[in-house]
């Protein structure tokens, strides 16, 4: 389904409006451009956003004045200015709260062999506007006199919600194959359909995203997977056969079904908890603001240990025996391949491993110290994990989700309860490690290690102790070691 269409002239009255708002910004930069004797036009993304009635966080610019040009132009006018991009040929700029990134007329494209595109400069704004991967974002604004460019009627494709290149799709992959990925997350960001010549160069030119660094191609999959629809993006990846190459995890989980072996099209299944995982996320005050990366994470990527861990049980049943172990380690080895933080890679993998940890629950009898164990395992990513698992009940049995539904309001009552008596987000023993080796007399070591364990066990299993209930649960197990030491050294 596509984007609701924007009618052309509705577009052209945003824009306008867009532009009256921006025009004392506008105005004069482009007067300082024009009076150096160069062209200077707002282009791609902001253009595209203000026909659409949004607002565009960063200004981009082309011009046909050389980096060096551009640097001293802005360097006058703007508080600050960097040229990080400048092989680029992209100087940036930030003038009060807005940012600027003006970039030469160009045109890049990527040696078979190379991951890295080889940027020429061109001498117009059409030519310029020609190598840009989508119509929609091959518009322009000549400043100062706020002209509209659009030799590729990207306004119509626009108003009917769709993307097509400006040229062929097939020259415009292959120039750059990242734009393979842009597709689907314009898609996803925008809600807009690409035309079937550009789904047909995806499949026939997928292969060529290997060329592409791994950090281009997890931003671009960062940004579709942050989208207000990823569902429809990652639809994309995977019906041209794009995912195959970089998250071949995901459409590895359209399990065959069969006449013998009924069982969920896990593939479906995880998209829907996707999108499930999303509704749940909170608003800027909540526990898990939206739009989450963690959680989406962990939602798209929860179930990738089934295919290696799937068997067929006599009778007709399938299983999946510690598939949330098995995909946490392959989640945590596709992150690290796509060149995600650290950080980021420990949180989702440990989501993975955790999201069936609930199912244990049954109907209420864990005890006290199961959901210690519980909440202590999930540490931080507590609320996550209450959303991840809400999330992946998909049963279309509407009693069995009720079930399951209430079983989970029960745990996170109880966890609730529990914070609130026993300062539970922080289950650490009652006495920290000066304490202990005081207590024992002992220096720091090894030894203070296993003793903080053995109380912090002690924690989860009854709960806070007090100090004097922990120093001589310290003492017992001290001389239950020593002993054992001494055995061990008579033997």
């Amino acid at each position: 389904m596509s984007a609701t269409p924007v009618p052309t002239e509705e577009a052209r009255r945003r824009l306008v409006t867009a532009l009256v708002d921006l025009n004392p910004l506008l105005s004069e930069l482009g007067g300082r451009f024009h009076a150096a004797g160069h062209r200077l036009a707002l282009v791609g993304g902001p253009v595209r956003d203000a026909l659409l009635g949004r607002q565009a966080p960063d200004l981009d610019f082309t011009t046909d004045a050389r980096p060096d040009t551009t640097s001293r132009l802005l360097r006058r006018w703007a508080d600050a200015h960097w040229e990080i991009g400048k092989d680029y040929g992209t100087i940036g700029a930030r003038k009060g709260d807005v940012v600027v990134e003006v970039t030469t007329y160009r045109s890049e494209s990527y040696d078979p062999a190379s991951r890295k595109p080889e940027v020429t400069y061109g001498d117009t704004l059409e030519g310029d506007l020609g190598r840009r991967d989508f119509t929609v974002n091959a518009m322009a604004v000549e400043l100062p006199a706020l002209t509209f460019v659009d030799p590729f009627n990207g306004l119509t494709d626009l108003a009917a919600g769709r993307l097509r290149t400006p040229g062929t799709a097939q020259d415009s992959f292959t120039d750059d194959p990242l734009r393979m990925m842009r597709a689907a997350r314009f898609s996803a960001q925008l809600g807009f359909d690409v035309v079937p010549e550009v789904e047909a160069a995806m499949r026939e030119l997928g292969e060529r995203i290997r060329i592409v660094s791994a950090e281009r191609v997890r931003v671009e999959l960062e940004k579709t997977l942050l989208a207000a629809a990823p569902r429809r993006g990652l639809e994309l990846l995977v019906r041209t056969g794009l995912a195959d190459h970089v998250l071949p995890e995901l459409p590895a989980l359209r399990l065959e079904i069969d006449e013998h072996h009924h069982h969920k099209d896990v593939y479906e299944h995880t998209l829907t908890v996707l999108e499930q995982a999303i509704a749940l996320e909170d608003g800027p005050d909540g526990p898990v603001p939206g739009p989450d990366l963690v959680l989406r994470l962990a939602a798209l990527l929860h179930d990738i240990g089934k295919p290696a861990t799937r068997r067929f049980e006599p009778g007709g049943g399938v299983s999946f025996h510690h598939h949330e172990l098995v995909g946490a380690k392959l989640t945590a080895r596709r992150m690290r391949a796509l060149r995600f933080d650290s950080a980021t890679v420990k949180q989702v993998a440990r989501l993975v491993e955790l999201h069936l940890r609930f199912h244990g629950y049954g109907d209420g009898e864990w005890t006290d110290s199961a959901v210690r164990r519980y909440v202590a395992d999930a540490g931080p990513l507590l609320d996550r994990l209450h959303k991840l698992t809400r999330s992946d009940c998909t049963t279309r049995n509407r009693r069995k989700a009720q079930r399951l539904a209430a079983a989970y309001d029960d745990l996170e009552t109880r966890v609730a309860r529990l914070r609130a008596e026993e300062e539970l987000a922080a289950v650490r023993p009652d006495l920290d490690g000066n304490a202990i080796m005081e207590i024992l007399g002992i220096p720091p070591g090894r030894v203070v290690g296993e003793a903080w364990n053995h109380l912090k066990e002690l924690r989860l299993d009854h709960g806070p102790l007090g100090q004097e209930t922990a120093r001589e649960e310290l003492l017992r197990w001290w001389a239950d070691r020593q002993a054992a030491v001494g055995e061990e050294g008579r033997s």
